[in-house]
Formats: C-alpha cells, sequence, structure tokens
C-alpha cells in the first residue's frame, strides 16, 4: 500500500450531500473529512485517465502519525456494556427489549469509578492509542484532540446592476468551508488496479504534486509520506489476530460505513451491515447471528456521481446518484464473535458481480477488531 498525505493550500470547500443552487437554498454547507468520491474524483482528474483505484481512509495526519476518530461506545470515559454481556446479580438484571433491535448499552461501570469529566468525549485519538486499543488494554483518552479544524462562513452578494442593493434571484447566498489548522492534513492510502498484471498496484507518485481538490479550484499538496503505511500495517496485524480468534470482539469502524440492502427495487441503508443476524433469537423465525448491540450516532449523508452514456455527446456523462446514509466512523459494533463484510469479496456465491464491492474500493466501511475486556 502506498500512502500519502494531502495538505491545504487553502481553506476546502466540500458540500455536503443536499442539493444546492444560488436562489433554491439559501445555505451552502460543507463537510468533512471528504468522501470517498470526492477523493477518487481528485485523484482521477490528477492522472487524466481512467482508473481502478482502491482507497483505504481518508484519516487525519499531524507530525506523520495517523488520527482516527474517537470511538462512540464511551459514557464519561468508560465503555458502555450490552445487557446481554452484564455479569450476574447486575441491576440491569429482568430488562426486555424489543428483539428485532440491538441489545440496550448501559453503563456497568459505578460512577465513581469512572475517570474524571475531563475525559468524556474523544475527538481523534493517535496511532498509539489505537494500538492500545487493539491491544485489549483500554481507550486512553488523555491523548485525544478536538477536532482540528474550523468552519468558515462566507456570504456572498450579487448587487443589481447600477443599484446599490442585493437582486432578487440569485443575489445572496452563504456557504461553508473548512480550514485545517496548521500542521494537519489528510491522510490516504491509494492503489491502481493493473489488468494486465491483475494486481493492485500503488500510485506511481515519486514526489509531491498540486491537486484539485473541493469546489472553487483550491488546491492540496499530494505527498508521499510511507511512515503512515507501517503504522497502518501494525493496526492491521493487531486487528487480524483478534479476527481470527472466535470469541466475543468489538469492531471499531474507522470510516463511514455504508451498508445498503436492495428490497423491491429499493435501496435500504442502516447503521450496521445487514449480513449481521442479531444474536437475541428472533419471535418470527430461530436464526441468530453474532451481532449483540451497537454504538454509533447522527448518519452521514453521501451524494455521489452516476457515469452514464449520453443521448447528445459520446462520451460518459456525470449525474447525481441517490443519496445514502452510512454510519458515523467511531461506531462500536458488538459481536460475539467476529464476521467478516459481504461487500469485502468483488464477487458474490454464485460468480456475479458484487456491486457493493466498488464503496470498499472508495475507502468505506473499514472495521478494525479488537477483543472485548469486560473491565
Amino acid at each position: 500500500m502506498s500512502w500519502f498525505t494531502l495538505s491545504p493550500l487553502d481553506v476546502w470547500m466540500f458540500r455536503d450531500a443536499k442539493p444546492f443552487a444560488p436562489g433554491e437554498r439559501a445555505w451552502a454547507n460543507s463537510g468533512f473529512p471528504p468522501s470517498g468520491h470526492t477523493l477518487a474524483g481528485a485523484i482521477l482528474a490528477h492522472l487524466g485517465q481512467p482508473a481502478t483505484l482502491r482507497l483505504c481512509g481518508p484519516f487525519l495526519c499531524w507530525d506523520e502519525q495517523l488520527y482516527f476518530p474517537g470511538p462512540l461506545h464511551l459514557y464519561q470515559g468508560s465503555p458502555l456494556v450490552p445487557i446481554p454481556w452484564l455479569e450476574e446479580g447486575h441491576s440491569y438484571d429482568g430488562y426486555r427489549w424489543d428483539p428485532t433491535r440491538p441489545a440496550p448499552l448501559v453503563a456497568a461501570a459505578p460512577e465513581e469509578e469512572r475517570p474524571s469529566s475531563k475525559q468524556k468525549a474523544a475527538g481523534y485519538l493517535p496511532f498509539q492509542a489505537v494500538q492500545t486499543a487493539l491491544q485489549g488494554k483500554g481507550w486512553d483518552l488523555e491523548q485525544a484532540v478536538k477536532s482540528p479544524w474550523v468552519a468558515e462562513v462566507r456570504p456572498h452578494n450579487t448587487l443589481q446592476a447600477g443599484k446599490r442593493q442585493v437582486r432578487e434571484a440569485e443575489g445572496y447566498f452563504v456557504e461553508t468551508c473548512i480550514r485545517l489548522q496548521p500542521g494537519w492534513s489528510l491522510a490516504l492510502s491509494i492503489e491502481c488496479w493493473d489488468p494486465e498484471r491483475e494486481s493492485w498496484d500503488p500510485l506511481p507518485l515519486a514526489q509531491e504534486v498540486v491537486v484539485r481538490l473541493g469546489g472553487e479550484g483550491h488546491g492540496a499538496l499530494l505527498s508521499p509520506c510511507p511512515k503512515l503505511g507501517e503504522q497502518w500495517q501494525a493496526l492491521q496485524e493487531l486487528s487480524r489476530q483478534t479476527f481470527r480468534q472466535a470469541r466475543r470482539a468489538l469492531a471499531y469502524l474507522v470510516t463511514p460505513g455504508v451498508f445498503i440492502k436492495k428490497v423491491e427495487g429499493r435501496s435500504l441503508c442502516r447503521a450496521w451491515p445487514w449480513e449481521w443476524r442479531l444474536a437475541t433469537p428472533h419471535p418470527a423465525h430461530s436464526l441468530t447471528g453474532p451481532l449483540v448491540s451497537v454504538a454509533t450516532g447522527k448518519p452521514v449523508p453521501i451524494s455521489g456521481r452516476l457515469r452514464v452514456d449520453s443521448l447528445t455527446e459520446p462520451r460518459k456523462t456525470s449525474l447525481p446518484a441517490p443519496q445514502v446514509f452510512a454510519a458515523p466512523p467511531g461506531s462500536i459494533y458488538y459481536l460475539e464473535h467476529p464476521a467478516p463484510l459481504a461487500q469485502d469479496e468483488p464477487e458474490l456465491e454464485d460468480g456475479r458481480l458484487n456491486v457493493f464491492h466498488r464503496w470498499r474500493l472508495l475507502g468505506y466501511s473499514e472495521l478494525l477488531w479488537l477483543p472485548w475486556v469486560n473491565f
């Protein structure tokens, strides 16, 4: 894997998934970090030719060190516990819940044993803190940093010709842009598919280059950073060790999780993989699975593009794709044993192409596995 940093040369504008046109809406929000679609488009535009990319990320980076979103299963610094995993004699014994939904999460540690209020939330955690967590030693929130960017609001006014009045149609709108703090950048791995050798090759880039990223022609400096690859490889090795063990584990989502299922021609999204059945027996059938509970947050809307044949031009045209809603980075999944993701495989069991595999190629639904430790 070849790792790179994307350092801003100016502010960045990454429109959120809501459609926007001056005159129809007065406020245009920006989302951050950018989606895999945005990053892939920037890389392909720089290459100047069609290519199949495989991304990993994006993550944040400071001083050649990876930073990951804080886990969402912590309450006042202590991990929440699914009710079925509580020890016998706990005060929550006898609780009931909807068996068609994940089990409720509760704070098992007494309030006096929880960390101080200064550790209530974790913005972003460095590589060392995540490595310690994957080793089963808990989350070191002392190393957490708040979101290292600020959103700037920029109004736009269009005056009437010969007057000092704003035009009524498309005359005023406000948009937000993102400014990273000094020293911070994005980090991601970029690989290209070689059809002749049928293998993934590193992006052929030996020195830093300027690429266009985001709206208004703003750019970024794309620079090779092999040190990030060593950190990611260390985390992957720990994650694989936990995945190979058939015991309780947590799946830590580090990029937006896109979990889609086609039902009667419609695409349905939810916060956990559809192939992970619940461990609680369902009243309608006896099928059970590994998933016990989920700690997640507000869904992340994502809007991509579709390349379709044009009726008037020989080349393909780009159209807005239907929105999807992804589980936010930092989501935690409680499982009785590790389970694979169906979208990891490029082909289905019957040999057909797995259309959802393209989401993994764009960096979505990246999971790290850590052992369950009842502190």
